[in-house]
């Protein structure tokens, strides 16, 4: 375990976040990981542990040095005070989101945090408050200095990297070149060691309907994907594909793989969410909401919940945080690797 403790950016004030910080640090799975930091503002998550009636106390911390375990250890950050607009969309609101996480990368640069979990934001809260960012991963890969980066989501076994991620499907083909995809390959490759697997095995998805039928369907699949994985290959890494999309996710949650790499958004999106998210048939309310986000190619350790800020429930107490618990376990574990991601 390392001795700094764990940072979580409160996300989106008025979305979950809040309510499932102070849920997840209420929880036995996270306390065992440690002290940790909460960066956003501290009437947020007292209006969160009084919405929820948790248990742990408030402290409010200037630095991450004071944090103590068995406390919500909060650096107050940001203008945003009582009461919270539970579920509704603001600019300040956004900007404040972009503050927490700013702040905590800059704790990570320095070392004085492990690494950074974050909570939802709302991206269109994010544009209004003065930010043009995509999503969390393009923020971290700009004020980290990356040179690049990919999002992987993992529930379980099943472990999904992505080429592409929040940009239109009509920009795709053009994004998916023979140099991102082995990027991401090598990036995949990299988070499995630090996951603790050996020798991994990475399965790569076909861009068009079965993998462009050898140019039927699209060229891109032989022009750009093939040369990257055969250049992977000469490299000693264990990569096969292109796999089509509508099967290489049931393999690697079957165990013949232990990640693929998808090359859009919702190719790898549905595929985790189906198996982590849960509806109860009868009442169409959630009753399971598990994945987890993690960077891969920053400089920091950077995880996420696999969900948004939920403003329809925001402000209620009902929201899971069994994504949140997840990801600190995640960022916990990957933070005593001696791999580089």
């Amino acid at each position: 375990m390392s001795k700094q403790p764990l940072a979580i950016t409160l996300g989106d004030p008025a979305g979950i976040g809040p309510e499932i910080t102070v849920k997840a640090l209420d929880d036995p799975k996270a306390r065992a990981l440690g002290t940790v930091v909460v960066v956003g503002s501290a009437f947020a998550i007292e209006e969160a542990k009084a919405i929820c009636k948790t248990q742990l106390p408030i402290k409010r911390i200037e630095n991450p040095e004071e944090a103590e375990e068995g406390a919500v250890n909060v650096l107050h950050t940001g203008t945003v005070e009582s009461p919270i607009a539970w579920g509704q969309l603001k600019g300040e609101y956004g900007a404040a989101a972009y503050e927490y996480i700013a702040r905590a990368i800059d704790l990570a640069m320095q070392n004085r945090v492990s690494a950074v979990v974050t909570a939802p934001l709302n991206k269109e809260a994010l544009h209004l408050g003065g930010y043009s960012y995509p999503g969390h991963t393009e923020i971290f890969t700009k004020l980290t200095n990356s040179k690049g980066s990919c999002m992987m989501l993992a529930h379980g076994n099943l472990r999904v990297s992505h080429v592409t991620t929040h940009v239109s499907l009509r920009r795709v083909p053009d994004l998916v070149t023979q140099a991102r995809v082995h990027q991401v390959i090598l990036l995949t490759q990299d988070a499995l060691k630090r996951f603790g697997i050996a020798e991994p095995r990475i399965a790569v998805a076909g861009l068009n309907p079965h993998s462009g039928e050898g140019g039927l369907f699209g060229t891109e699949d032989d022009e750009n994907i093939r040369p990257a994985i055969e250049q992977a290959r000469a490299e000693g890494i264990n990569v096969e594909g292109p796999i089509p999309g509508d099967t290489i996710f049931v393999k690697t949650r079957a165990g013949t793989y232990d990640a693929a790499v998808a090359m859009y958004h919702d190719q790898g999106h549905v595929a985790v969410k189906t198996v982590g998210f849960n509806v109860d048939p009868v009442t169409n309310k959630w009753t399971a909401v598990s994945g987890v986000n993690v960077t891969l190619g920053l400089p920091i350790i950077r995880t996420s919940v696999d969900h948004g800020t939920a403003f329809d429930i925001a402000g209620r107490g009902i929201a899971s945080s069994d994504s949140m618990v997840e990801a600190m376990e995640v960022a916990a574990r990957m933070s005593t690797s001696s791999v580089t991601v």
